[in-house]
């Protein structure tokens, strides 16, 4: 039963704090972080500190002596990934025919590799399943000879593996400082007096979600996009249960994370249960992709797809699409082919795709798809707002989150909801993990808020906004973590100019001079325009009455930069924004003479995209 239906969750205590798990065979005080034993043989019960670190996977290079393994790409793969041009489906590398299918089975054999499976993703390209795991660069050099041998091949990739970025420990709202601390909190209790997520749906790809008490009233049906068994650890492939059944493979420790991701996103409030979500009424998609060892690239993408809106290889679209998907993982390559492919496809369903930057502590741009076009790359702080010890940074950082940093404390972590199952599942429970996988998951709950607000915001729409309105470090990030740490409250509010959504109207030309400007006379009003060449310019015509304020805001498409000016009547220019690419300009006057005034609005491009998609949207309130 839900209580005190406030807009801020009141702080409560609950009974399903996890604290040890008994069945676990730990040493006293230890804890499991994504690959790493941590343990502090010295430390009392309750207490954090001590702490040492046993690598579980000494093959890996250790970046850090304190921080969550990094989610990786392993160094083997057993799939090939070939995608020829104009495929509609009828051609199979397996099946015997065209002779462009037998060179790329020649290639394959030459290096000692069999296909026994193929099986078509989302984007039309083959899957290839081989019959046995090799290095990635072998098959690398394989896709390249094959790309070589056929010009006919769009593209051939190694189809690489990624698994979660993650942390665990201990409960509730109170403990929730992540959420409304000045320093590196999010601010988002004043959010919630005027979004509280409803009528949004965010997917969380993922390891898929169990049906926790405190979330299960905000879960929809999922699927799993896990395409083998081995992989799955569920018995079988695909299918359309997302449902979580542990990632600890052989009696290895599960770590739960999509439930703990979702958590953030939106748990259930002010239900006397736990803790709160950032989106409290928005509703989880979920998507399976990642199961033992992880998961591939090419099954992530398939779920990215799905999640926002397309059918995949028999699958149909989901009745509630995602708008703002969640990708909490990833892995050390350049951005695949197939990953970027279905990105776009996602961000042209109306999706905005926001992605954890990775915890290896080094330039993001080394990580995917932190470091995909396209999506909103999240960086990690603690609790002192400065960037958490593990966290990537670098040019590809959009913005920074709570991402908690237990260096200093357990409960300097982020608390959210999961489950008490060491390899299997247990109970309901609520622990503190670290890791940009948990930045990620405040900036998607935040992008629901704002899309509940004003539903018709575009992807392009939503990245600016969070950028413009994020605020500054409160300790400086020297290597790069964007543009500031998100503020909810801000972003939120930011969604419209005015009081109230503007009605969308198309950029009418000729409007490139003062002599010929488009006027605007309704308002509020967002004008969808385009720049068409290097010297294009678009004039907006408004009138001001007496005492009257005009305020405009121009959004660029996120790979450009336009330049927003306002003139006199007499051509004058008397206002000029020009914060940079991806923030958003602004200007503002009042009409402080005796009668009514004419001003213009002038878009000019500094750098950037023209042609069709050279886009932008101006928005102008004249209350």
């Amino acid at each position: 039963m839900r209580v005190r239906p406030a807009a801020r969750p009141a702080p409560r205590a609950t009974s399903r704090a996890l604290t040890a798990h008994p069945a676990w065979p730990l040493a006293a005080g230890a804890v499991l972080i994504a690959g790493a034993l941590l343990v502090a043989p010295r430390a009392e019960a309750g207490s954090v500190s001590g702490w040492q670190r046993v690598v579980a996977e000494p093959d890996e290079p250790d970046t850090s002596t304190w921080a969550p393994r990094q989610t990786t790409v392993q160094d083997q793969t057993d799939r090939l990934i070939v995608h020829y041009r104009g495929d509609s489906g009828r051609r199979n590398v397996l099946s015997a025919a065209p002779r462009a299918t037998t060179q790329a089975l020649q290639r394959l054999q030459m290096a000692g590799l069999q296909a026994h499976k193929v099986h078509r993703n989302g984007l039309g390209a083959q899957v290839l399943h081989l019959n046995k795991s090799v290095p990635v660069r072998e098959l690398q050099a394989v896709a390249r000879q094959i790309m070589a041998d056929d010009a006919n091949v769009l593209y051939a990739e190694p189809d690489y593996r990624a698994r979660a970025f993650a942390t665990p420990t201990d409960p509730l709202y109170s403990s929730q400082w992540h959420y409304y601390e000045t320093a590196g909190g999010l601010n988002l209790p004043s959010a919630w007096d005027v979004s509280t997520g409803s009528d949004v749906v965010v997917a969380v790809i993922d390891t898929g979600v169990r049906a926790h008490v405190d979330l299960a009233d905000n879960l929809l049906s999922g699927y799993d996009f896990i395409s083998n068994s081995s992989t799955g650890n569920d018995g079988d492939g695909r299918d359309s249960d997302a449902n979580d059944p542990g990632d600890g493979c052989n009696g290895g420790h599960s770590s739960w994370h999509g439930t703990h991701v979702a958590g953030t996103i939106a748990a259930v409030t002010n239900n006397g249960e736990g803790g709160a979500g950032v989106a409290y009424n928005a509703k989880i998609l979920p998507v399976r992709v990642l199961g033992c060892g992880g998961g591939y690239f090419s099954d992530i993408a398939d779920g990215v797809l799905w999640a926002s809106g397309s059918a995949v290889g028999g699958v149909s679209a989901p009745s509630q699409p995602a708008k703002v998907l969640n990708l909490s993982l990833g892995g050390k390559t350049a951005c695949p082919t197939t990953m970027q492919n279905a990105i776009n496809q996602a961000r042209s369903n109306g999706a905005v795709v926001i992605v954890a930057a990775g915890n290896s502590n080094e330039d993001a741009s080394k990580h995917s798809p932190a470091n995909c076009a396209n999506v909103v790359t999240v960086a990690a702080v603690g609790r002192t707002g400065a960037r958490a010890s593990y966290s990537n940074y670098g040019a590809k950082i959009d913005v920074a989150a709570p991402g908690g940093d237990q260096s200093t404390g357990t409960a300097n972590g982020v608390l959210s909801t999961l489950n008490d199952g060491y390899s299997t599942a247990g109970n309901d429970s609520y622990v503190y993990y670290q890791g940009t996988s948990m930045a990620t998951p405040h900036v998607a709950g935040v992008a629901a808020l704002m899309l509940s607000r004003n539903p018709s915001l575009t992807p392009d729409e939503i990245e600016v906004l969070l950028k413009t309105t994020a605020r500054a470090f409160p300790k400086a990030c020297a290597v790069g973590c964007g543009k500031g740490i998100v503020d909810a409250n801000a972003a939120v509010r930011a969604v419209f100019v005015g009081a109230t959504a503007a009605d969308d109207t198309a950029e009418t030309e000729p409007n490139n001079t003062r002599q010929q400007p488009q006027t605007l006379a309704s308002f509020p009003v967002k004008v969808e325009g385009t720049i068409g060449s290097g010297t294009d310019m678009d004039v907006f015509k408004v009138s001001v009455g007496v005492g009257k304020t005009l305020t405009a805001r121009l959004i660029s498409n996120v790979s450009s930069d336009y330049n927003l000016e306002m003139l006199s009547n007499t051509g004058a220019v008397t206002k000029t924004s020009t914060r940079g690419l991806g923030l958003a300009d602004s200007v503002t006057w009042t009409n402080g003479g005796g009668s009514t005034a004419e001003r213009y609005l002038r878009v000019k491009r500094a750098s950037g995209l023209i042609g069709e998609n050279g886009t932008y949207t101006l928005e102008v309130s004249l209350p």
